[in-house]
């Protein structure tokens, strides 16, 4: 029993030390990728990025239905009217 523990204890040392050489070699090879990068770059490829988010969502809810054109005209409207004091009641009082 005690060679079955030391042989089993020997074994998982073994898979962990490649595991961590392996991981170790991913980081070298990821910082020497990243190496000529400068944060200038790394901000402007993220506003690239979120403004390709938005145009994708709304193509997509184009092709969806739920942003269309007449929704679009009817908060236009609700807009101009509420902006012109369409929609609020006179403020004279009428009748005694």
């Amino acid at each position: 029993m005690n060679q079955v523990l030391l042989y089993v204890g020997l074994i998982l040392a073994s898979v962990s030390f490649f595991l961590c050489c392996y991981a170790c070699l991913r980081v070298g090879r990821l910082l020497n990728s990243v190496k000529g990068l400068e944060w200038d770059t790394v901000a402007t490829l993220t506003g690239d990025i979120g403004t390709i988010k938005k145009s994708i969502q709304t193509l997509n809810n184009r092709i969806n239905g739920l942003n269309s054109p007449k929704l679009n005209d009817e908060l236009l409207h609700y807009a101009i009217k509420q902006q012109n004091g369409a929609m609020h009641p006179p403020s004279d009082k009428i009748g005694g």
